[in-house]
């Protein structure tokens, strides 16, 4: 594998304002192959993948290209995207392990970047929190720290934010915990289990992860899985 370079947070801001029609390099820093040409992400994120739900990803693509720049990007040495001048970047989303992602522009001009993106625990897949200290008990499922459940077993309602049937589940605090509730690294309410006890939780296609945070105290964690993100009401 060809050597590749670390950028700075600070040099990679740089870098971002430099690089036109790119607003990827912005959201992370970047590390630029051993050409000069191409770029990839400098570590693994987490993101909605439109299908499987949470997953890992990275960014990838040309750096600072000609307008005649041409590439391939490739995953474990299969083709996934072109990219342009016009269309420098793309999303690659990883598989679980090691993974080698190239961004190439012709036979003598090929930068490869290693990801590992290895699951632990009863992890899904390395965006996916082990939950194994969890608690089932019927349909309820209690976080390790006893500061909230949630139902297992998703139901059907209308979402008046997508205007659409989706699949959800019933988030509760267990106790006078406040608790910060988001889905998906999204912000969604407050439970403090006086005025606000428990929260309906809409989930997306594939894999959700649900989390309440007590501060920087403890965080719960809760998966589940939300199909193709529709549902049909009884």
């Amino acid at each position: 594998m060809k050597a590749v370079k670390t950028l700075s947070l600070a040099t990679a801001a740089l870098a971002a304002a430099l690089v036109i029609g790119s607003p990827a390099h912005a959201a992370t820093g970047i590390q630029v192959g051993a050409s000069g040409k191409t770029y990839a992400s400098s570590g693994v994120q987490c993101g909605m993948n439109p299908v499987t739900g949470m997953a890992p990803f990275i960014q990838a693509g040309l750096y600072n290209p000609a307008q005649k720049t041409k590439g391939t990007i490739s995953l474990n040495n299969t083709p996934i995207a072109t990219v342009s001048f016009l269309s420098p970047d793309a999303t690659v989303w990883l598989a679980d392990g090691a993974n080698t992602v190239a961004v190439t522009l012709s036979r003598k001009i090929s930068d490869s970047y290693l990801f590992d993106a290895a699951p632990a625990g009863d992890q899904a897949n390395v965006c996916i929190p082990d939950t194994s200290s969890n608690t089932a008990i019927g349909d309820l499922e209690y976080a390790a720290s006893y500061k909230s459940y949630a139902t297992v077993t998703p139901g059907c309602a209308w979402n008046p934010r997508t205007g659409q049937a989706q699949p959800f589940v019933n988030l509760f605090t267990n106790g006078s915990y406040l608790l910060n509730v988001s889905v998906n690294n999204v912000p969604l309410t407050q439970l403090n289990g006086t005025t606000r006890a428990h929260t309906p939780v809409f989930l997306s296609a594939g894999l959700n992860v649900i989390a309440a945070a007590n501060g920087a105290v403890s965080t719960d964690y809760y998966v589940r899985d939300g199909g193709t993100g529709t549902c049909t009401l009884p």
